[in-house]
Order: structure tokens, then C-alpha cells, then sequence
């Protein structure tokens, strides 16, 4: 039973122990239980976990390859989940946030006058005009970033890396907001560019790195998702991305909407279903023979193991499930499915307590501690 989430499988060069596999996540926890946390995941049974949101640059946001401290943060999440047989997969990325403009809406924030609810699409406003007006000299440095990130990244001891293909790629990517006249604007293969040479920059350092690629897909009639790919541009994006050298795609729902939209609860309009992004997963398909992560609300195991046998997903990225139940992967090899904590996708603790700054956390622990 099960037995296609518990084969092994080659992704995109390398070796994984099963298919299950846990999505890029910002926790919000302070690096300590971090470590811990991703440490009881990978022993959950899990075959990789994707860490969110490594910065490319020397000062982005969060713990930098490029310092000691960062460095050997990363390190020991290497050494925290590897003795496990789980690998571990750096998810490179570049803010578009402009720090500028962010800084005119602190005294709104600090006064009270700017919810958190609302400085949200406060700052997807300036994306554009950003993201637009960014010198291409700077464009270069930014590109050239990921192939030293990456290097730095299979230094600390990561198998394998990972473009965000949203924040600033998807937002390059998008024509929402990349309205450049050059040669990163205009039509979908000059707005394909800033990803193409991130992924380049990678490759020509790394050969034989494994390259997944996070392909944000941005949907129309209904409109959800600003940046990313759109549906239609699909064709021109998967055949250039490929060719520079992507070797696997993580494909799921673009940002910079509503998170409620990316990450669904149960009671969403449209994807509330399991496997609600799936749909992009056989978009995808279409276009390449490489191997394909699926995301979306994966939390039953027959449903998980019918869409891996169909071929629809090479692998089942799963976020808020594996934080429900980190032994998910172990239950289900053991045959012991009856006590699998479903998550219920109520988004209470996980995305709340994001959006709270407290971190994610799972209902779950509450009843555990009583």
C-alpha cells in the first residue's frame, strides 16, 4: 500500500528516500527551534525539506550565507536532518521589496494608524514602480548573486538548490508589475530573462548542481496572483528556464495577493479543494519531461498516492500537514494511517501566527501541552 510515496525517486539529479517532501516555509522562529523543528521533520519519515527564502545577496533578509553566524546556522540545519537520510534544499532568493518606500509607512505602523492587514498591499504597491526603475548594472549584481549563493549554499552542506521563482524573479516575471523597456521588459521572453540568468549564473558555477525551480503561476478569470507566470505564458518560461538549466519545477499558485490565496483554507472559493494547485502541476506537464513537485493542501495519502501513480506529480510538497504531523511520511510507510493529525487546513496557528509574528505553530500543540 503506498507504494509510489514510498519509492524512491531521482529529482532532477538527486537521489530522494521517498516522495514527500516539505515546501519552503517562513517559520518565524527564532534560529534554535528552527533547527529543532526541521530536525523532527526530517526524522518524521519526510525525504527533503526546502528552506525558505535563503538571501542571495550579503544583506537581505534573514541569516546570510556570506556571514559566520549565517553561515553556521545553515550549516547545522545540514547536520540536524541529514543523519536522518533527508536532504536539504536552499531556496534562493532576492526581495523586491523596496526599503525605501518601505520606510515611509513605520510611523503608520508604529502609531497604529496602518494595520498589518493593511500594510500588506501598501507594499506590493511599490513592487512595480521598483522592480521597473531597478538599473541594470544592479540587475547583473542581483543575477550574478545566486551562482555565489549557491556555492556557498552546497558549502554549508544544502544537496541542492532551489529558485524562488517568485519575490523579485516572479515579479520580473510578471507583466503586472515589470513594465521596463528594455531588454528584462516588455515581451514574456525579455521578461523571462532575470530568471534565465539567475538560473545561468548557478549553473555555470555548479555543472552538476540540481537546479528545482519554485514556478509561481498566475491565474486569470478568477484573477489570483501578481506575479509569476501567467498561465498562458507557460510555454515561452518552462522550455527557457529548462534550457538554462533547471532540472526539476515546484509549481504552485504566484504571491502577491492575499496569503489566504497561497496558502488556502479549506473554506477558500477556489482552492479549497486538495490539490488545489495541482491544475498548474498539469499545465506544466505538458511542457517538459522533468520531474514536477506538487502543492496545494496534500493531507489524505490515497489521494496523495493516486497523483503520484497518475504521473500528475513527481513529488508532494506539503507545509502545514507535515507541521500537524512531522511523522506523516513514517505513519504512512508503517501502515499506520489510522493515526496520521490531519491538518484541517484552518490556518489558525500556522498562517496566523505568522501574520501574528509569533511563528508558525499548529493547533495541535495546543492540545498536546494540556
Amino acid at each position: 500500500m503506498y507504494e509510489t510515496i514510498n519509492s524512491p525517486l531521482n529529482y532532477g539529479g538527486l537521489s530522494l528516500k521517498n516522495r514527500i517532501i516539505f515546501a519552503p516555509t517562513t517559520l518565524g522562529l527564532p534560529q534554535e527551534e528552527m533547527v529543532e523543528r526541521l530536525r523532527t521533520i526530517a526524522a518524521g519519515g519526510c525525504a527533503m525539506i526546502i528552506v525558505g527564502d535563503v538571501p542571495v545577496l550579503p544583506h537581505g533578509f534573514g541569516p546570510s550565507l556570506y556571514t559566520k553566524k549565517g553561515f553556521a546556522f545553515y550549516k547545522s540545519l545540514a547536520d540536524a536532518v541529514h543523519p536522518y537520510g533527508c536532504k536539504l534544499c536552499a531556496q534562493l532568493h532576492q526581495s523586491d521589496s523596496d526599503l525605501k518606500s518601505m520606510v515611509k509607512f513605520i510611523p503608520g505602523v508604529l502609531t497604529g494608524r496602518i494595520s498589518k492587514a493593511e500594510l500588506r498591499p501598501l507594499l506590493n504597491q511599490q513592487v512595480g514602480p521598483y522592480i521597473t526603475g531597478l538599473p541594470e548594472k544592479k540587475v547583473k549584481e542581483i543575477t550574478d548573486a545566486f551562482g555565489e549563493a549557491a556555492q556557498l549554499a552546497v558549502q554549508a552542506g544544502f544537496d541542492m538548490v532551489q529558485v524562488h521563482g517568485d519575490r523579485m524573479c516572479g515579479s520580473f516575471s510578471s507583466s503586472v508589475y515589470n513594465h521596463r523597456a528594455d531588454q528584462y521588459g516588455g515581451s514574456p521572453e525579455n521578461r523571462a530573462r532575470f530568471a534565465v540568468e539567475a538560473v545561468s549564473a548557478i549553473r555555470r558555477r555548479l555543472p552538476q548542481l540540481p537546479i528545482d525551480y519554485k514556478l509561481a503561476v498566475r491565474q486569470e478569470n478568477p484573477h489570483y496572483g501578481n506575479a509569476g507566470v501567467l498561465e498562458e505564458e507557460l510555454p515561452i518560461f518552462v522550455p527557457l528556464l529548462e534550457q538554462a538549466g533547471v532540472t526539476s519545477f515546484h509549481v504552485t499558485l504566484a504571491n502577491h495577493g492575499e496569503l489566504s490565496d497561497t496558502i488556502p483554507p479549506k473554506n477558500h472559493p477556489e482552492f479549497g479543494a486538495e490539490g488545489c494547485f495541482l491544475k498548474f502541476c498539469d499545465q506544466v506537464r505538458k511542457l517538459t519531461k522533468l520531474p514536477i513537485c506538487g502543492v496545494g493542501g496534500l493531507t489524505d495519502p490515497d489521494f496523495v498516492e493516486e497523483q503520484l501513480k497518475s504521473g500528475r506529480m513527481d513529488c508532494a510538497a506539503m507545509s502545514r500537514q507535515l507541521i500537524a504531523d512531522p511523522e506523516w511520511p513514517n505513519k504512512v510507510a508503517s501502515g499506520r494511517v489510522g493515526e496520521l493529525r490531519r491538518c484541517v487546513r484552518c490556518n489558525k496557528k500556522c498562517l496566523g501566527g505568522m501574520m501574528a509574528h509569533q511563528g508558525v505553530h499548529c493547533i495541535y500543540e495546543r492540545k498536546e501541552t494540556k
